[in-house]
């Protein structure tokens, strides 16, 4: 590329979410089985020492409520300098515009680094090249094929913190635009015709969350924000979800539901739109539901449920009513694909993680070859994880490469 740091820039819509507050073993829980990894790299390089050194170069952050820490201009742009004004007082020299072709062994514990321009030989490299999304970055995937040309295992790549698509198309578009908040989106291994809402979890359940897997075929359940896109569904709660929905898409159907109003049960809800039905009879049931949900998302209750928008609540039937508070707390929608990896926040999969060494970064079977960040199986949710791992781990690569010259 022509200059460094551009997946830095666009990180967290160009405010840099850097890191987290969280504790270690919260950071570990994050990356699901492969969070064991991570233990050393955290160990030499984590959160206060990232904090430490951008404040060192004159960036002051700042954390959320929920844990996430930003530097405090908002600003992605500074932290890009902060590092570059690192490398520079460390004496590193950057070539853009040179990009790598190939990386073969030259024996006697050598490596040839080929660009465009030219060959390097060198008895040290470290791969930074990132994943294969947002491939205008500069991260298009290349270095895994590098990697596996060296004789390294690529495990499967998948789109990690990236929006759905559903067969229901045009239920979406007429939704399109509209964000629910406060609501509990629960994936499941079956199509949505099978879905068994009772089966939805009173709390969430995935990946980074404390206690019990959900139950099969729930996939996970989170309680959040999301979306509607013109070709699915989007937002918070999807995005941290979608990885398990691509990886449960390679055994069969998924589809997902949504409850609109997850503080309340069944039974309550329906008593509470009973009484509002006969309080308010002579009014359309369509302005009773607007109360709850945003007005298209209550016409497609009404059409889901059999109830014209035009009815008075006077005129709906038990029967109706019943369908209503149904939709309200179980509407389905069968998930066609993920968006394509190169639209993923995060690319998951990557070189198999057990032929590296975590004390160092180096490759178990090359010598002088260094792996790290995104390159490598790790992946975590949104919160600023994955971020801080490409920061440790490229840390302690740095550091070991150096050590072995």
């Amino acid at each position: 590329m022509e200059r460094e740091g551009k997946k830095v820039l666009i990180s967290g819509n160009t405010r840099c979410n850097l890191t987290n507050s969280r504790s270690l073993d919260d950071f570990i829980l994050m990356y699901g089985k492969n969070g064991r990894f991570l233990h050393s790299a955290f160990r030499h390089f984590f959160s206060a020492d990232l904090i430490e050194l951008l404040g060192k170069h004159g960036i002051r952050t700042s954390a959320e409520q929920d844990g996430r820490v930003f530097p405090a201009s908002g600003k992605s742009d500074d932290v890009v300098n902060a590092l570059t004004s690192y490398m520079r007082e460390n004496g590193v020299i950057t070539i853009t515009r040179s990009p790598v072709l190939n990386i073969e062994l030259a024996g006697q514990g050598m490596m040839a680094v080929y660009t465009q321009d030219r060959t390097f030989r060198t008895g040290a490299v470290v791969m930074a090249t990132g994943g294969a999304s947002y491939p205008q970055t500069g991260s298009n995937g290349e270095g895994y094929r590098m990697a596996e040309r060296l004789g390294h295992t690529i495990v499967k790549l998948r789109p990690s913190l990236v929006p759905l698509e559903v067969r229901e198309k045009d239920q979406v578009r007429n939704l399109q635009g509209i964000s629910l908040k406060d609501i509990r989106i629960t994936s499941f291994a079956c199509s949505a015709d099978d879905i068994r809402p009772h089966l939805v979890p009173p709390v969430d359940t995935g990946r980074g969350i404390h206690g019990k897997r959900a139950r099969t075929p729930v996939i996970e359940s989170r309680t959040g924000a999301l979306v509607f896109t013109h070709y699915g569904i989007s937002g918070p709660a999807i995005l941290l979800m979608s990885l398990a929905v691509a990886d449960a898409m390679e055994k069969g159907p998924v589809s997902l539901t949504i409850d609109m109003v997850p503080g309340k049960d069944h039974r309550q809800l329906k008593e509470e739109l009973r009484d509002e039905f006969s309080r308010h009879g002579t009014r359309y049931c369509h302005t009773i539901l607007e109360n709850m949900v945003p007005s298209r998302v209550a016409a497609s209750l009404l059409k889901a449920a059999g109830t014209a928008a035009d009815k008075t609540a006077n005129q709906v039937t038990a029967v109706e009513r019943e369908n209503i508070v149904s939709r309200l707390k179980d509407f389905k929608f069968n998930v066609s694909r993920t968006r394509p990896l190169a639209e993923a926040m995060v690319t998951a999969g990557g070189v198999r993680i057990e032929e590296v060494n975590p004390r160092t970064m180096e490759s178990k079977l090359i010598n002088g070859l260094y792996l790290c960040g995104e390159l490598l199986d790790i992946d975590a949710d949104t919160g600023g994880f994955n971020l801080q791992a490409a920061f440790s781990t490229g840390y302690l690569a740095g550091e070991s490469a150096a050590r072995s010259k």
